[in-house]
This record gives C-alpha cells, structure tokens and sequence, in this order.
C-alpha cells in the first residue's frame, strides 16, 4: 500500500508549491487586454530574482501563453514588450529553464519580434535572444538557421547602444569555428562593429572587442582584414594597443591581448612588431600575477601560451618578463589555508576551479620550454615541479592530465633531462598508467612523448620495455587514429630487434597510413620512419622484400609535394648505401623497379635540397 500512496502525496506537495503560482498564469486569459498587461506586469514583478517562482510558473504552462501573447497581432506593443521581458527573465534562471523556453521554439518567435518597428520591443526581445544564446544549453547554430538572420541584426546594430551591445553578445557567443566567423565576415561583421570600439558606452567596446578576439582567432582572412581598418583615422592594432593599457580595466585589456595575440598567430601581424613585444607579451605576464583574479591568471596565461607556442625569441622574452616561470609556480599552490580572500563566495568557486590554473601553468611551461634548453633548466628547477607534473598526470580532470602530459614532452626535448631529472623522478611509471585507456587526444601526446623515452641514450629505455610498453605500442600501431599509428611505430623504430620480431605489423600500419587520406605531415612522418627502419640492419630486409612498400617509395618520389619527395628519398638513399653489405643487390633491384631514372629526373629539380638529395644518391650507383 506504502507505493500507492507516494503519487498522491508528491501531487499535493506540487499543487502547494504551485498554487500560490496559479493566479499569475490564470490572469493571462483574461478576456480584458488590460488585466492581461497588468497580470503581465505583476509576474514580471515576482519572478525576479526569485528562481522558485520562475521554475512555479514555467511548469504551470506560463511560457506558451505568453508567446503567444508575444506574437499576437492584435496585442498592444507595450504587452509585447512586458511579454519579452518575463520571458528574458524566466531564462535569466537555470539551465532547466532555458531548455523548456527552447523546447517552446522561443528563438523564431523572438528573431520575428526583431521585425518590428517599436524600438523598445525590438531591444525586449534581443536582452531576452543574448541570455539565452549565452547559455551553453542553446546551440550555436540556431542563429543561422534562417539566412535572413545576420544581416537584420548587422542592420539594427545602428538602432541603439542596447541593440549594439546584445548583437555583439549574440555574435561573440555564437561564433564557434571557421565556418559561423565566414558567415559573420561575409556580412560585413568588421565594418559594422569596428566604429563601436569608440562608443561612449563600456560595454559597447567590450563585446566590439569581444566580437573581433572570436572572429580573429586562428583565421588569417578576417586577420589580415582587421590589420588594415581605420577607425577615426586610427588603425585597428593601434586601437587594441590602447585598450591594453594598465589603466583600462583588466577585462578590456585581456581581451586586447587576445585580439593582438590572434592576429599574430594568424600572419597579420610579425612577432618581433612592438606591440607584441613590448604591449601584448608584457600585458598579458601581468595577469599571470598572484594579485590577479582565477579567472584572469588562467585566461592570461593559456592566452600567453598560445602567443608564444611556435615562437623561440618570444619563448625567451616571456621567460625574463617579471619572474614569469617562479610566478607560474603559485598557479598550484591556490587557494592556499591561509589565502586573503575573505569572500567565501569567490573561495567557494576558487576551490571548484583551482584546476584550472594548474592546467594553465601546464601549457604555459609547455610553450615556454619548447625549444631552449636554458628555459627548460629553469623550469624544471622551479620548486618541486617534476614532483608537481607527476601529480598531474594523475588527476581526474582530463585537461589538466592532457596539460601535464604536454609540459611532459616538451620537457622531454632535452637530452640531459632525460638522463637525470626524469630518471630521478621514474615519470616512465605514471606515463605508462596514462597510456592505459586514456582518450585519443592524450595518448597522442604520451605516445610520443613515450618515443623520447626510448631513445637510445635515455635511462629509462629498458625499465619502460620490461614493463610491457611493446605490447602496448603494437596496439597503437593498429590504431585508427594515425597519430596514434605514427607515434607507435616511431617508438617501436628505435629498437631494431622489435622489427625483427613486430616488423610484420609495423609494415602493415606504415603501409595502411600511407595508401590512406591523410594530411601531408603524417604521410610525410610515415616515409621518415620508413627511412629510419631502412637504416637498421635486419629491417632493411622487410623493405626490399615488401613490392608493395617499393612501389609506395616510387610513387611518392614523383609526388608533387617536395616535402613528400625529400623523406621518400631518404628511404631510398638508405637502402643503396655502399657501405653496408647486401647494398649491390638492393640497388640492382630498385634499378630495375625505374628508381634510378627517377633520380636522374629528379637531380635536375628546381629545388635546391631534392636536386642535392638526388645527385648524392646516384653518386652511390657510381662508387
């Protein structure tokens, strides 16, 4: 009997909680269109601030009347307007919320009030459109679903500061790839917003702002297109500058930073330009500093890490800018017991989020330690920090593990850290756990930071063979990612006596990554490591005796990417090399296969290196 009863009872609790709601909804059938605005008014008035009531009335069937309310011609535009405005309310509640406005198809009814020609609904109704395409429960795409969408909302960006500042809102939410930023561009997104860096109001510069950091980012025709704009006779770069000064406040100038450091990423602008140098590199180390909030110190430095990543020279002026790689070690010391905040709030969120500095200082040391051996010196002895990225590669967030593993192999770069601090720290023993099930886009990275472990002269090459890394890499090897293919053979490569006894399968996946679609650089990876199996004693073998594979290092000689002729041609000046015993009878081979006059076509090459490559492989033929 005790179930029967727990339908009834859960019944009346609702009807309790809702029936204080009731009223508010009941006065929006009103059959007189004043009690109907006045019941409008009265809800707008309950429900702020007041999640119970919002969820109250959402529940009691509130959202369709009140879009219908919103769409009726007969409605007075004032009705119209106070309908939008609940409706924003309602949507300013959880996450819940936004999913019951979607599922009533709020958006078109909201892109059709944007029609009208009362300026204030128009605003009711993109407050309500900007909270909740902020939302992540929208999807992106329902702004471009209806291709009239874009250029009525760049055509009302000229009604009002309100309309400028929730369009850029939408924009800057709404732009998530290559495709939404064309779509944004093609309609004049760069012309219709770069006048509104100058308006009188903050927040219409900071989404301006905002709207250019998202459409720069990693897309050299909008790049190249914001280097060029004139605003008041000032140039655009020139405008970002600015607003990355220490006066303005810190949310305009992070996301300065990022506009100038996306342009630069993108080709418009040089690394060695002063204002990446000196205004750009400066600001954003400065919100790396302890006095910074959470979220400034992980934007700052992520944004940093990004500036610098393929950089050498800003890699060294980075790490002499203010203390930056001691400074990056209070990323995994906050928030401390004894920490100034007073807030219990902001400690509260701190907590839930200190990961994410930890994550943040990963990539950064990773950028940082890139290519200096000096810089990685520094960073690994920075207090405790390989103790520090061990414990990373542990932790339940994958993004922090993905940013451990990465400070990991840049690090691992270095000759002398690998046969002292990594060897004193064994980090072959956590890599390894981390190659057990880890997602693709981590074993990626470990697998190839697992081939600088097994080169020949690091320590920690034969623990990590005892430990079962073949079997491990073998299964990378079939892998359908080809990284993952890639980065196993590479690391199974530096043991000949592997070829010998895996050499099979090894063929097979080289042979797969190379009959299959992809890009240039794994293809062109894929013929190095040939080149490398074709140097090994027993291994050579396994090439000559596989037609197959011949015929692949034939193709791709002729192959109209110079990249992909140059590692072809390692393989095959490898495999008739003088020196090594059997070397007649593999250059009588490939001679019969066509190599060589390839070789003669290729010695009279445009290109300088192939031309080199070709003659000094013939020159073989002729000792």
């Amino acid at each position: 009997m005790a179930c029967l009863l727990e339908t009834p009872i859960r019944m009346s609790v609702l009807s309790e909680v809702t029936a204080s709601s009731r009223h508010y909804v009941d006065r929006l059938f009103d059959p007189d269109p004043q009690k109907v605005l006045q019941g409008v008014i009265d809800m707008k008035n309950a429900v702020i601030g007041n999640n119970k009531q919002k969820a109250n009335l959402i529940v009691l069937g509130a959202v369709p009347r009140l879009l219908y309310l919103l769409q009726q011609e007969t409605s007075s535009t004032e009705l119209k307007t106070e309908c939008a405005v609940v409706l924003g309310s309602l949507a300013m509640g959880t996450e819940n919320n936004v999913k019951s406005l979607l599922d009533c198809h709020i958006i078109p009814a909201l892109l059709q009030g944007l029609l009208s020609p009362d300026l204030k609904f128009i605003e009711a109704c993109l407050r309500c459109l900007r909270t909740i395409f902020t939302s992540p429960v929208t999807p992106e795409e329902l702004l471009y679903t209806d291709a009239t969408v874009i250029p009525h909302l760049m055509a009302l960006l000229s009604r009002s500061r309100y309309t400028q500042e929730y369009i850029c809102q939408i924009f800057s939410h709404c732009c998530k790839g290559p495709d939404h930023q064309t779509i944004l561009f093609n309609h004049g997104a760069v012309q219709n917003i770069a006048h509104l860096l100058t308006s009188v109001s903050y927040k219409v510069r900071m989404q301006a702002l905002k709207c250019f950091s998202v459409l720069a980012f990693e897309n050299p025709q909008v790049s190249m297109t914001l280097v060029n704009v004139l605003v008041d006779g000032e140039l655009l770069p020139q405008i970002f500058v600015k607003m990355l000064q220490r006066d303005k406040p810190i949310e305009m100038q992070l996301t300065s930073a990022k506009c100038l450091t996306y342009m630069c990423r993108a080709g418009a602008i040089r690394t060695d330009d002063n204002c990446i140098v000196l205004k750009t590199l400066p600001c954003l180390v400065r919100m790396c500093s302890k006095e910074r909030l959470l979220e400034e110190r992980v934007e700052g430095a992520e944004t940093l890490a990004y500036l610098i990543e393929p950089d050498v020279e800003l890699q060294r002026i980075a790490s002499i800018t203010d203390h930056l790689i001691a400074m990056l070690a209070d990323y995994f010391k906050y928030p401390s017991s004894v920490s100034a905040i007073t807030d219990i709030k902001r400690l509260d969120h701190d907590l839930k989020h200190a990961h994410e500095l930890r994550q943040a200082a990963f990539k950064l040391y990773a950028s940082l330690g890139a290519n200096d051996e000096d810089i990685r010196k520094k960073i690994i002895e920075t207090e405790n920090m390989m103790d520090r990225i061990v414990t990373g590669l542990s932790e339940s967030s994958v993004k922090v593990r993905l940013a451990a593993v990465r400070c990991l192999h840049s690090l691992s770069r270095s000759v002398q850290q690998l046969r002292t601090s990594f060897q004193d720290h064994a980090v072959w023993k956590p890599l390894m756990k981390v190659l057990q099930n880890a997602p693709d886009e981590i074993l990626v990275v470990a697998s190839s930071m697992l081939c600088n472990l097994l080169l020949e002269f690091s320590p920690s090459k034969e623990p990590i063979l005892e430990s079962g890394a073949v079997e491990l890499l073998c299964g990378l090897t079939q892998s359908e990612n080809p990284a993952l293919r890639v980065n196993g053979i590479w690391a199974l490569m530096h043991i000949d006596k592997i070829m010998s006894t895996h050499g099979k399968q090894i063929m097979q996946a080289v042979t797969l990554i190379l009959e299959g679609e992809h890009n240039i650089e794994v293809k062109e990876q894929t013929l190095c490591i040939l080149a490398n199996i074709a140097d090994g004693t027993t291994a050579k073998e396994l090439i000559m005796t596989n037609d197959d594979i011949l015929q692949k290092i034939k193709y791709y000689m002729g192959h109209s990417h110079v990249k992909l002729q140059l590692a072809a041609m390692f393989c095959i000046s490898n495999l008739i090399w003088n020196d090594e015993e059997g070397s007649q009878e593999r250059q009588d081979k490939l001679r019969d296969m066509g190599i060589v006059d390839i070789l003669h076509k290729l010695s009279q090459s445009p290109d300088s290196n192939l031309c080199d490559k070709a003659k000094m492989a013939l020159q073989q033929y002729l000792a």
